[in-house]
This record gives C-alpha cells, sequence and structure tokens, in this order.
C-alpha cells in the first residue's frame, strides 16, 4: 500500500529556481568517548574523511532528490580544495564560484557514544566571499536562495547581506545555526528585513527566544508579529513545528534509528527546499525535509542525503 507521503513524493519537481550558497569544507569524523577537557590527551577513532559544509551537503541532498541548483560554493586550491573538487565531480556537483588563490577550511567533528557532535572548525576561501564571484551568479526572480548562518557571521557577512538585499522578487532561506547569537543587531535587521525563512533546532530557536527578548514557549507566534518571516522550528526525534503567517502546526519526525547526527540539519534544510522548489506547500515541505533528517541520521557522515528512490521505498508504506 503506498502512503500519502510517498504518492506526494512522487510529483516532486522543481518550479522554482533555487540558488543554494555557502560552504565546501573537509570533515574529519572522529568517535570519542567524551569530549575533551582542559589538559587532557584522549584517543580518538578516526570515522572518516568526507567532504561537507552546510551549503554542500544542502546541494547534496537537492541532486538526490532530482532537484537542479545552482550551487555557489567557493573552490580553492590546495589539500582540501583538491578533494573537495574531485568528491563533487564524482556526484556530478559543479561550483559556480573558484577562488583563485586559497584552500577550503576543514573541520574536526567529534562524535559522542549517543551520536551528538562536536565541531572545531577551521575557516578557508568560503568565507572569503568576494563582489565578483556574487556578481557572476544568475539568481533570477521567484528563486529561492539558501544562505547559512557561518558565512553570514564571518567578515563577509556585511557583504552577502548587501547581496541579498539587491535581489528582487527571492525568498531566502536561512539556517543561523549555532552563529544566530553572533551577528551584530544592525545586520540582523537588515538580513530579517528580506523577510527569510528561517529553520532553527531547539537550542538555536533557544538562543533566538533570549536574543529577542522572546518567550521561547510562543516563539513562533512572537517572530510572526515582529519579522514575519516564516519559521521553522526543529525538534529532532520530536519533529518539527513551522509558523507562517496563520499558517502554523506540527509534522511529526519519521521514525530512525541515530548512529550519526551530523548533516541532520543540513538535510532537513535540503529536503525542505526541495519541496518549496516543487511549489508544495510549507508543512509538506518540511515533512520531506523530515523524512531526510531521518534518513540521514540512521547512516554515517553527513553527505549521505537519500535518493527520491530511495526515500519512496522506506516510506512506502509509512
Amino acid at each position: 500500500m503506498t502512503s500519502d507521503f510517498a504518492r506526494h513524493l512522487e510529483t516532486l519537481q522543481a518550479t522554482r529556481p533555487v540558488t543554494v550558497l555557502g560552504a565546501a569544507v573537509i570533515d574529519v569524523i572522529a568517535d570519542a568517548y567524551a569530549l575533551p577537557w582542559r589538559g587532557c590527551d584522549i584517543e580518538l577513532k578516526q570515522q572518516g574523511v568526507n567532504i561537507g559544509g552546510c551549503a554542500l551537503n544542502i546541494a547534496i541532498a537537492l541532486k538526490r532528490l532530482g532537484i537542479t541548483a545552482q550551487n555557489a560554493l567557493p573552490v580553492g586550491h590546495g589539500v582540501w580544495a583538491d578533494i573537495i573538487r574531485n568528491a563533487m565531480a564524482k556526484q556530478d556537483l559543479h561550483s559556480a564560484v573558484e577562488a583563485e588563490t586559497g584552500d577550503n577550511g576543514w573541520c574536526l567533528a567529534l562524535v559522542e557514544p549517543d551520536g551528538e557532535r562536536t565541531f572545531m572548525s577551521f575557516s578557508g576561501v568560503e568565507n572569503q566571499w568576494q563582489q565578483p564571484w556574487l556578481d557572476a551568479l544568475d539568481v533570477p526572480p521567484a528563486s529561492l536562495v539558501y544562505l547559512s548562518g557561518y558565512q553570514l557571521a564571518s567578515p563577509c557577512g556585511e557583504l552577502l547581506t548587501t547581496w541579498l538585499e539587491g535581489l528582487h522578487n527571492v525568498t531566502a532561506f536561512i539556517d543561523f545555526g549555532p552563529r544566530i547569537a553572533d551577528n551584530s543587531d544592525s545586520l540582523m535587521a537588515r538580513i530579517m528585513a528580506c523577510q527569510p525563512i528561517v529553520s532553527l533546532n531547539r537550542q538555536e530557536a533557544e538562543i533566538a527566544a533570549e536574543r529577542f527578548g522572546m518567550d521561547p514557549e510562543s516563539l513562533g507566534g512572537q517572530w510572526q508579529k515582529r519579522f514575519a518571516s516564516a519559521l521553522i522550528v526543529r525538534h529532532d526525534k520530536d519533529g518539527a513545528g513551522f509558523f507562517n503567517g496563520d499558517d502554523s502546526g506540527y509534522v511529526p519526525a519519521f521514525p530512525a534509528t541515530v548512529v550519526d547526527t551530523i548533516g541532520a540539519g543540513d538535510s532537513h534544510a535540503g529536503g525542505t527546499l526541495a519541496g518549496l522548489a516543487a511549489g508544495w506547500s510549507l508543512a509538506d515541505a518540511v515533512q520531506l525535509g523530515n523524512a531526510v533528517a531521518a534518513w540521514v541520521v540512521s547512516h554515517r557522515g553527513g553527505d549521505c542525503a537519500p535518493t527520491r528512490a530511495e526515500l519512496l521505498l522506506a516510506h512506502k508504506d509509512v
């Protein structure tokens, strides 16, 4: 018996252009029995060296779901950049941006026994945006434009915000991540004046509530009154809430056996963007985000988003 979700998934086809702007980096992933403490010397067990970065994880998710996107992921020249370029080529992914000098960044991701991950990052060309790179991008009206909080909180955040303000009739999708507290008040005001769709996990929602003087229990409604901007709050195994004007609701999670939470939020954003690109409602797009995230946390690495066929098979009877 085919589920309603599976039948809907069969209609997934882009009707809106998508631009994904952000980072492609290297994730060195290691198991840690505990997080390091001052003065300690712990031994890690390396899981692998994967391509990653919020925007690249989203680009992979969109590609595997059959959604074509313009990927603006700066790729430089160096040891890490070569790994990224080769790995992207194997997945038939290409970037519209190439840096003339400099290497890409990398991060050490420590995964605790319960699957929780902690990142220690080293910045590279992905945070060194230049105006000519932005000028070369083709972002037509009605586009969806993904931006990450990591880039918006970096020194190039002002440049990216000015670029976003200059686009016409686009919908920005922003995952601020843990950097939501790092933007200045003036820059945050400019970003939110663009009325983006914002996606936060439960911890980030608490940080946002504190920053804006809102009650965490009624964040969605207060967010709408202040910013008139759609908000998604992800609650992991407890599903996700969404708030969009008078339309709000809760979308249950899909069952999953968690082995690694790296890339879960990015993959949720990729699934949600895919649904929005197909013209789906925010509720239906969030459901697709939940399904993609459930798949990713059940597999190792953040770059393991499912194909549409894999999702159809997994949820045919759900």
